[in-house]
């Protein structure tokens, strides 16, 4: 998996999570969390070279593009000491990474949001529970809160929509003024 790690598509993907996260969540400087590969966020070459030549030269080329991406924090302290709260999205490096403190934290009324896409996708974050259907066990407030959620982000597209229709014309004439 490290060798498929490149700048080009970390900045890709937290460029697509900082766009989803203005149009919407309605967020005007959202601040994204961009997780380490290594342990320890390579221990300064120690573990791994990734952070140093590819991780951090993304993150400051994106902060002084003017997205607040901040990183790479090493994964088990970052989840570890409530650091996350501090931050509208967080970028993972690879699934297990992202999902499995995700799952821990919101099993029950967490939602998977798909960015980016032309149309809106959430969906419980448990899955689907085929394993539960029918037996009365599931809990339907992940469902429910994807649904919710469903609703707020076409809400503020709409928003979005209207309030970016027709921008003002930067002219020379009004600047000097």
């Amino acid at each position: 998996m490290p060798a498929q790690l490149t700048k080009e598509k970390i900045i890709a993907k937290t460029k697509l999570v900082h766009q989803s996260l203005r149009s919407d969540f309605g967020l005007q400087k959202p601040r994204i969390a961009i997780l380490a590969l290594n342990p320890h966020a390579g221990d300064n070459g120690l573990m791994g070279k990734e952070e140093q030549e590819i991780i951090t030269p993304a993150i400051s080329e994106m902060y002084n593009a003017g997205i607040g991406a901040f990183g790479p924090y090493p994964a088990d302290g970052f989840f570890g000491s409530s650091r996350f709260k501090s931050f509208d999205a967080i970028m993972a490096i690879y699934h297990d990474q992202g999902l499995v403190p995700f799952k821990a934290l919101a099993f029950s009324t967490g939602v998977n949001y798909t960015a980016g896409l032309p149309i809106i996708r959430t969906s419980p974050d448990h899955g689907t529970a085929y394993d539960l259907a029918g037996k009365n066990q599931a809990s339907e407030d992940s469902f429910r809160e994807a649904v919710y959620l469903a609703c707020d982000i076409a809400k503020q597209r709409q928003i979005t929509s209207e309030i970016t229709a027709n921008p003002l014309k930067f002219s020379r004439m009004s600047a000097d003024r």
